[in-house]
Formats: structure tokens, C-alpha cells, sequence
């Protein structure tokens, strides 16, 4: 495996929860938890400010996206009061329409994430704003061999 070996799965958009982009109703983070962490995330070195201040919610399935060695893993941000996360952060493309799109997987880690169960096939993705995106929209995720590793039952990738 290089440096550079990219693996392309088939994505398809799902619903998330509206927490990260601020649209959900009952949130106790109304303008959304990327605008929250974003300042956060720049005082550390990643500069968010180019991508929508929401996620992408990918399913991947039967896939599931584990971590090996993301490019970026901040511990314990401190990004609200008493809400303290870890999260990791590593490079990705979506191709829509034949038109390739840099993003960044987001991830959480779950065990630090307070609510908000995310099935493990499920990538969320911060990237620019793409209009015209819907559930029946054909995206390819292309995530970096090196840092993501992609299993199913019975195959690890």
C-alpha cells in the first residue's frame, strides 16, 4: 500500500441528526456543533473554515469505516461547556456527477461523544457546500488506505 492508495466505496446520503449543521429542532447547540468547534479546531491547527459548518452522512453499508491512522486526532476538546470530545479527522473525496470534491471525514469518537449513537457505517463528512444533493444521488467516497481501514463481516480492507 502507498502513501497515496485511495478506496472507493459507493455512498449513499442518509438523514443524520441535524446536530452538526444546527437544523435540528431540540439541540442544545442551535447554531450547530461544527460552528461551535470550528475555532476550536483552528486554535490546533485544522482550519474548518472552507467546508459547510454541517456533515454529509454517508452510508457505507454493509461497510463499516474503522481508524488507523487518521491525520489529525485532537483528545479531549473542550469545545462547550462541560462537553469534552475527542475527535480524528482524516482526508477524503466524494465524486458526484463526475466531479471530484476534497473533504475531510469527521469522526467523533464514540467513546467520548455524549448522545447521538452513530451506526458504524455511517462516515460523516464535512466538505464544501454542494447543492443538488438528495438520497438518490450516486457519490463515491474515496477515503486514504493508510489512515482508514473498511471492514464487512468476513473481509477487512
Amino acid at each position: 500500500m502507498t502513501e497515496n492508495s485511495w478506496i472507493t466505496l459507493a455512498a449513499q446520503l442518509v438523514h443524520g441528526y441535524g446536530v452538526a449543521s444546527g437544523r435540528a429542532t431540540h439541540s442544545p447547540y442551535p447554531q450547530g456543533t461544527i460552528a461551535l468547534q470550528t475555532p476550536h479546531f483552528l486554535e490546533l491547527g485544522l482550519d474548518l473554515r472552507g467546508y459547510y459548518p454541517g456533515t454529509l452522512n454517508l452510508s457505507i453499508a454493509p461497510y463499516d469505516l474503522q481508524l488507523r491512522q487518521p491525520r489529525w486526532t485532537f483528545p479531549l476538546v473542550e469545545w462547550f461547556p462541560n462537553v469534552c470530545e475527542t475527535f480524528s479527522f482524516s482526508p477524503c473525496r466524494l465524486v458526484i456527477k463526475e466531479v471530484s470534491v476534497n473533504g475531510l471525514i469527521y469522526y467523533p469518537h464514540p467513546d467520548t461523544k455524549p448522545a447521538h449513537f452513530q451506526d458504524p457505517s455511517i462516515v460523516e463528512v464535512l466538505a464544501p457546500y454542494i447543492g443538488d444533493l438528495d438520497q438518490t444521488s450516486m457519490i463515491s467516497l474515496e477515503v486514504k488506505a493508510q489512515e482508514i481501514r473498511i471492514q464487512s463481516p468476513g473481509l477487512t480492507r
